[in-house]
């Protein structure tokens, strides 16, 4: 998986360096023209960095204690355009990664909150289907035993015997047995 991204991280790269290289042309175009831009914008980071490159570079070949001359104001001007161009192209590279880390987070976020409401939802679930579990145990517990049911009928059946033995049924009365006359 990370030998995928290797390729895909360049070919971002370049797709920004080419989207943002124009924009870097026009910024260098106009610290060539403009004076002020030229002066402060341009020159003083193109003298400094002269300068490091160029103290760097005595004092790996053992040069320690030399002078170094700045560079003249056309070289400091193109230098620092340059500068100015590449720092363009860096920014927005760097942007585009932010961005990218953010939409990344905000997704990430989403996901744990949705997940933060699934369990929510799971938990209210089981607190209910503990309520209704409890409501049908007290059902169950109070829903007589077969053998109160017994007892119960037994109960009856004297009841009834008592009641039958205080009023004897009506007698019967028969009726006279007329036969047909012939």
């Amino acid at each position: 998986m990370v030998v995928g991204a290797f390729p895909m991280a360049k070919l971002l790269y370049l797709g920004i360096r080419q989207v943002s290289k124009p924009l870097a042309n026009r910024i260098k175009d106009a610290a060539r023209r403009s004076e002020f831009f030229k002066t402060y914008i341009c020159l003083p980071p193109a003298q400094l960095y002269h300068w490091v490159e160029m103290r760097t570079k005595m004092r790996i070949m053992g040069f320690r204690g030399t002078t170094i001359k700045p560079l003249n104001e056309e070289a400091a001007a193109d230098l620092g355009a340059e500068l100015l161009g590449e720092a363009t192209i860096f920014v927005v590279g760097g942007g585009c990664l932010v961005l990218e880390y953010m939409r990344q987070q905000s997704q990430q976020r989403h996901k744990e909150e949705e997940q933060r409401a699934a369990w929510t939802a799971l938990l209210d679930e089981v607190g209910r289907l503990a309520l209704t579990l409890e409501a049908l145990q007290a059902q169950v517990q109070a829903v007589p035993t077969p053998g109160a049911l017994e007892e119960v009928r037994a109960e009856l059946q004297e009841v009834r015997a008592q009641l039958r033995a205080r009023d004897p049924p009506p007698k019967c009365q028969a009726a006279p047995v007329v036969s047909p006359s012939k």
